[in-house]
């Protein structure tokens, strides 16, 4: 515990040791090839992703309870991250924003540091490629659905496997939940594996500019 402790104390200091050094980092990435990025502008993407109606359950339960109480687990703000940036392929900025406007704990140089580290493009970033798996995460660190059951109410009579994937419940499994797809409950916004192959195919065609 001490040594996990000691590990995000040294985090937070870098991240303002950068703030303090890179001040145009809240504004831009601080790899400069980033700036070349094709980013989506959607506004219906932007809003799905802040109000937790994406249709990937581990991401909406994030989202609602980031609105409803001001504050999200480290695991939980990495998934919906990276879902912002490489699933719906929408600049990291808008995300820090969001998280800026609604976390209690807002720390504008964590922040900040944060979203460069998901979007690939900051200090000691994690490699653009690495595009977590809403849910296979959602498999791994809530199993059982109890956070997905908490702030997604309208799904929570569905089985602990058919939970993480509503939309590959059959469809007496959903009529029996009292689940309609589209309605009490959104389909998927976007497709998890053509999502990955886009925007793998617009970092190499960032790369290939630069």
């Amino acid at each position: 515990m001490h040594s996990t402790y000691m590990k995000e104390v040294g985090w937070r200091e870098f991240a303002h040791h950068l703030l303090h050094h890179f001040p145009h980092m809240t504004k831009g990435p601080l790899r400069p090839e980033f700036e070349s990025f094709p980013w989506r502008h959607d506004a219906t993407m932007l809003q799905a992703w802040q109000k937790g109606r994406t249709g990937y359950p581990i991401v909406d339960a994030g989202m609602r309870e980031l609105w409803t109480t001001g504050w999200m687990h480290n695991r939980v703000r990495m998934i919906v991250g990276s879902f912002l940036v490489k699933h719906l392929l929408l600049d990291w900025k808008l995300g820090a924003e969001w998280f800026w406007d609604t976390l209690v704990d807002a720390d504008l140089a964590n922040n900040t540091m944060g979203w460069q580290w998901i979007a690939g493009c900051g200090a000691d970033a994690a490699p653009y490629f690495r595009i977590f798996n809403p849910i296979m995460q959602s498999q791994k660190f809530d199993a059982q659905g109890d956070y997905i059951r908490k702030w997604i109410p309208e799904i929570s009579k569905l089985s602990n496997k058919d939970i993480h994937t509503p939309w590959t419940a059959d469809s007496m499994i959903l009529q029996m939940a009292d689940i309609e797809l589209g309605k009490t409950y959104p389909w998927p916004i976007v497709n998890h594996t053509i999502a990955r192959e886009t925007a793998l195919d617009a970092y190499h065609r960032m790369k290939a500019k630069n």
